[in-house]
């Protein structure tokens, strides 16, 4: 099982460049040629901010409905359980073009899509040179309709995983930060989370 220091969040506005990268780097099911993906993490007493991105040169991105499936197109995704005794997941999925497939489950069959009535995540999308990516915060104040003692504080910790996918991509692909023990295309195990540990 892989590990992840979420440090706290820099002052400035250039401070995703002094948080350390994680590699979204286990292929799954298929040869993902040349496609890779990173993320990177940090927080405050108000959220857990993420930042996701992939060198990818044959983007799609399609989709831009609120009930779209961005996995369809080239997506980045962040599974996480913000209580590690808790089997209880958020799936939060985006594609270039921001549109979301935000989810709350155990497991792929009992998965509910949650729709805020109002913007929780605030994303932001880039196009890079060679690629694109994401960026949001996950309001502590929203993680805690759900899980009312979850709290960012140092020593605590969550369990997670990161993916980049793209069923529908001209290179149908499926990397993960920790492996996944499925013999075909499955995200949703949670067993195969790894740690992130608040700094």
């Amino acid at each position: 099982m892989k590990t992840y220091t979420i440090q706290k969040k820099p002052d400035g506005p250039d401070f995703w460049s002094l948080i350390p990268a994680l590699s979204i780097d286990c292929p799954l099911w298929s040869d993902p040629k040349g496609i890779t993906a990173s993320a990177r993490l940090c927080y405050d007493e108000t959220a857990i901010y993420v930042n996701l991105s992939a060198v990818e040169e044959q983007i799609r991105a399609e989709y831009t409905s609120v009930l779209d499936f961005p996995c369809e197109d080239s997506c980045l995704e962040f599974f996480f359980c913000p209580m590690p005794q808790d089997r209880r997941y958020f799936n939060i999925e985006f594609n270039p073009n921001c549109c979301l497939y935000l989810g709350l489950a155990t497991d792929r069959y009992d998965l509910v899509r949650l729709l805020p009535q109002t913007p929780v995540l605030t994303p932001k999308s880039a196009r890079t040179p060679d690629g694109w990516s994401i960026t949001y915060q996950i309001p502590v104040s929203f993680i805690r309709h759900f899980f009312p003692e979850f709290q960012a504080v140092s020593g605590g910790s969550i369990r997670a995983n990161c993916f980049k996918c793209g069923d529908l991509t001209p290179n149908p692909h499926y990397l993960s930060w920790n492996p996944v023990d499925s013999p075909t295309p499955e995200f949703h195990r949670s067993q195969d989370f790894g740690l992130m540990y608040f700094a």
